[in-house]
This record gives structure tokens, C-alpha cells and sequence, in this order.
């Protein structure tokens, strides 16, 4: 969800990127920019002018509609001289190749009939495109109109390294926060041994109060493994336009259901059903119900009409966490870096009520929160994120708390995070391939001593700390069972592939 609203404003890692591309020394070495040398020497000063400022402006955009299309001009400018300082650098390394003897190994000898590689063509040309970007100074002048103001980056790798030294799971809280609750549930669906017809409970709350987490606690509980024969999981994706599939395909798919569950007595956990499609219910709920006597579905969601399209009982309204356990959260993540209690910040603890007040009882936006605040050492700083409007409500949901997790991240982290859009909701990451996407997209900084992958993970593990991601490698335990290659979900069970074909095919 807050991948599509921050996409938009990411800027400051481009004009960073482009910036070192056109600070890059092959360029005057191998005099790929001459005859252009006076608008080089503008965009390498216009670069940073942005760049001081370009954080005050992705936060203005949030509330201001001229600074927003302000962005986007700047973003299209940046991507347009993105790809010609590519051209350079390309420039660059084949005249590196034939001075150092390389120009026959790379192939270049059999293309000397064409004019792509003579100077003055290429001068030309691409001096055409660099005035093109270089006449964009209207967007120089905006900026100093709409006043923006420097805003200093926080040290990211030193905050990296401080989480590392004591980082409780809040996770556990939320658990703990959720026993009563889950022993009502657990009640409700052992109760139905005798039904002959299927049980579907919905569980049905606002988005980050923890509908998943309770539905795992249900799912793993003993209890519920002793009385049912079967239990299975699925989280159903998004289904994207696609061309009709076969009615062979169905017919295979129903038939498989079918045989999974016929007479036995299964739980099914469906977590996070988003669309309501009453037909595509009926039809999945024709093959559920072959199962035994006592059969259940456990159905999380933030759509009460998903829940009464679905649910055979009453809706479980899941209610806000306690101001306790929301104070807990917060506490465990905004002091990790300390070893005891006694050793926080009188000061600081003193504020944390105000926090909690903020989160509208949502662990989320709890766990969210407390990161942010765990950079933060100061009162001045407390206050200052106390001073920015990031009050949830049934409307906005904890997405105020996640945006200012978000700009509270240095601009690559910004940029990583922003790339994930790409991504279709409840995709499973690879976590391996999303760092080297990263990589050869050029948004990770470079390190001494520290390789670009470990600096990936590390920006990784950052943003599953801010809640960005969910780490499904924890969803439940028999996706846990398969995480052993170092992916974050390889495949799932082979179970629950049969379900995921069924919804494909519906």
C-alpha cells in the first residue's frame, strides 16, 4: 500500500545517481565531453543545489499539488540526463578499450564503416542533448520560489549497526496481546466438530491490527492441529487480467480440490481477501465442501462486505490492541540499543504515552513508530516527530505512520523501497535477487570494506523493520519448513498449490 503513494515523489536518489555519473573522472580522461565543457560544469553545480533541498521537497509534495508537479518535472529531467551521462560513460570505456588494446577482443574492429563511434558525430549529437537538459532552468528558479530548505541525511550505516546490538520482536507483544483472542477463536472452530455443513469465520479488522498474526496464532495452535486432520494456508493474490483459461484446466483444478479435502476434516486459512467475488466464492466453496464433518475456513479481511459475503457465522471485529501493549512495542524498538530499563532516557519514556496515543491501537503502526524513534537520541527530536501530522484514523488508516517512516529513510533507502512497486501486492520476494536488482540499478552507495550485497541485506532488514515488508519466511509454519535456500519463500507447500490453482482458475 505505501509503495504506490511514495513512488511518485522519489527523486534525491536519481539526481545522487546521475550526479556521480557526471562527477565520474573517465569522462574528462578520455575527453568524452569536449567542446560541451560549460554545460557540464552547470549540471555538476544545479545537481547538488537540488540535491540540498530535494528532502524538503519530497515532504512538501505530500501536501503541496505545485511542489508535486515540480517533482515530476525534475524527475523527468533526471531521467532524461540519467541516459545521456549512460552515453558518455559508454563513450568513455570503448575509447579506454582502444587505447589499452581491447578495441579487436570486444568486437569493435567489424563496425569502422559506420559513423557511430567518429568524434564529431558524437560531439554533435550529444551536445544536442545536453543543451536539451541543460535549458530546464526554469525548474531552478521554481525552486527557489517554492522556498525549499536544506535538510541534513541521517547517517545510515551507523543506525544499521546500532540495531544490531539488542532488537526485541514486537512481534511477541502482539502475540501476547492477542491470547484471549485467540482462544476464542480456537473455541468457536473446535466447537463446529459436530456441523455438518462448512464453517467460515471472517476475521475482519483495519489494516495493521494484526488480523494475520492472530490467524497464525490460531493456526498454530495445538489444539487446532489434534482436531483437524487437515490444516492448510493460503494468501490469495491479486488477480491480474488474463486470457480465459481452458475448461479442462477447471475441471482438473476443482477435481484436485476436491480429492484434497473429501472427508477429511480441514481448516483453511484464507489471509488477506481483498476482492469481493461472490462467484468465484460459490464456486470454491462447492469443492470445500466435500470435506468431513467439522470442516472450517478462517478468513482474515479488511472489507466487511468480503466477510459477509463469506462468512457462515457472525463476523470477529478485531479491536484495537490495549495502550499497554502499543506502549510496549514502542518501547522495545525506540530503546533496543539500551541493555535495561533503568538506563532509558527519563525524558524520553516520559513521552512515549503521546506516541502511543498516535497508533490508534495498531501494533503496525506501534512497530513502525518505534523505529523511526530509535534513530532519534534527543527530546528535541521526539518532539519534532510528535509535531508532524501522523494521526490514524478509519480513513487513513496507520498509512500516516508509514509515511513518515518513509521519509524518515536516506534518499537510497528511499529508492530501494520505491523500486518494490514493481512488484504485484503479496508478491514473495527473492530476497537475493531484489539486492542484485538493486545493485545494477546503481542504488546501493558503495562502502569501504563492505561488499554491495551485505550493504543490501542490511538496507533489507531496515525496511522489514519499518513494517515495508512482511517477512513471510514467518508467516506459518510450513512456509518456515521450506525456507532453507535463502530465499524468502521458494515455493509453498504442495497442498496449498492445489488451493492457488484453484483461485487462478476460478
Amino acid at each position: 500500500m505505501a509503495a504506490t503513494v511514495v513512488v511518485n515523489i522519489v527523486v534525491g536518489p536519481l539526481v545522487k545517481i546521475v550526479l556521480e555519473k557526471a562527477s565520474n573522472y573517465l569522462l574528462d580522461k578520455y575527453k568524452v565531453m569536449k567542446g560541451m565543457e560549460e554545460q557540464h560544469e552547470i549540471l555538476k553545480r544545479r545537481l547538488p543545489a537540488i540535491l540540498d533541498v530535494i528532502a524538503d521537497a519530497e515532504q512538501a509534495a505530500a501536501h503541496r499539488a505545485g511542489a508535486a508537479a515540480w517533482l515530476q518535472a525534475i524527475k523527468k529531467v533526471t531521467y532524461q540526463a540519467n541516459e545521456v551521462f549512460d552515453e558518455f560513460k559508454y563513450e568513455a570505456l570503448r575509447r579506454k578499450a582502444k587505447k589499452e588494446g581491447h578495441y579487436k577482443e570486444l568486437g569493435f574492429s567489424v563496425v569502422k564503416l559506420f559513423p557511430t563511434h567518429n568524434r564529431f558525430i558524437f560531439r554533435n549529437r550529444m551536445g544536442r542533448k545536453l543543451r536539451k537538459i541543460v535549458r530546464a532552468d526554469v525548474l531552478v528558479t521554481e525552486m527557489n520560489a517554492f522556498g525549499f530548505k536544506y535538510q541534513q541525511q541521517p547517517l545510515v550505516s551507523s543506525q544499521l549497526r546500532q540495531k544490531d546490538h539488542v532488537m526485541s520482536d514486537p512481534k511477541k507483544i502482539t502475540s501476547r496481546s492477542r491470547g484471549k483472542h485467540k482462544e476464542k477463536l480456537v473455541d468457536m472452530l473446535v466447537g463446529q466438530a459436530n456441523n455438518a455443513d462448512l464453517t467460515v469465520v471472517p476475521i475482519v479488522g483495519m489494516g495493521g491490527l494484526g488480523k494475520t498474526t492472530l490467524a497464525q496464532l490460531v493456526y498454530n495452535e495445538p489444539a487446532i492441529k489434534k482436531h483437524f486432520n487437515l490444516t492448510l494456508w493460503v494468501s490469495p493474490k491479486k488477480k491480474k487480467k488474463k486470457k480465459k483459461k481452458k475448461k479442462k484446466n477447471d475441471a482438473t483444478s476443482k477435481n484436485n480440490l476436491q480429492k484434497l479435502v473429501s472427508g477429511q476434516r480441514y481448516l483453511l486459512v484464507l489471509d488477506d481477501v481483498w476482492e469481493r467475488k461472490d462467484d468465484i466464492w460459490e464456486k470454491l466453496k462447492a469443492c470445500l465442501q466435500h470435506g468431513g464433518r467439522g470442516s472450517a475456513v478462517l478468513t482474515t479481511t479488511r472489507d466487511g462486505g468480503v466477510a459477509k459475503t463469506m462468512g457462515t457465522v457472525e463476523a470477529y471485529n478485531l479491536t484495537a490492541v490495549e495502550d499497554e501493549f502499543i506502549k510496549e512495542i514502542i518501547e522495545t524498538s525506540a530503546f533496543s540499543r539500551f541493555q535495561n530499563e533503568e538506563e532509558r532516557p527519563a525524558g524520553l519514556v516520559n513521552m512515549v504515552g503521546e506516541f502511543v496515543k498516535r497508533c490508534v491501537g495498531s501494533p503496525l503502526a506501534a512497530t513502525a513508530l518505534g523505529t523511526v524513534l530509535h534513530t532519534k537520541t534527543s527530546e528535541e527530536e521526539w518532539k519534532d516527530v510528535l509535531s508532524r501530522n501522523m494521526f490514524c484514523t478509519e480513513e487513513t488508516g496507520i498509512l500516516p505512520i508509514l509515511k513518515l517512516s518513509y521519509n524518515d529513510l536516506p534518499p537510497h533507502m528511499k529508492q530501494c523501497f520505491s523500486f518494490c512497486a514493481m512488484f504485484p501486492k503479496g508478491y514473495r520476494i527473492d530476497v537475493d535477487k531484489l539486492i542484485r536488482l538493486w545493485i545494477a540499478h546503481g542504488f546501493i552507495i558503495q562502502e569501504k570494506q563492505v561488499c554491495l550485497e551485505t550493504i543490501g541485506k542490511q538496507i533489507f532488514n531496515e525496511l522489514v523493520s519499518r513494517s515495508f515488508f512482511q517477512d513471510v519466511k514467518q508467516v506459518h509454519e510450513i512456509e518456515k519448513k521450506l525456507n532453507m535456500t535463502g530465499h524468502v519463500i521458494p515455493e509453498l507447500h504442495a497442498k496449498s498449490m492445489i488451493l492457488c490453482m484453484m483461485l487462478h482458475f476460478l
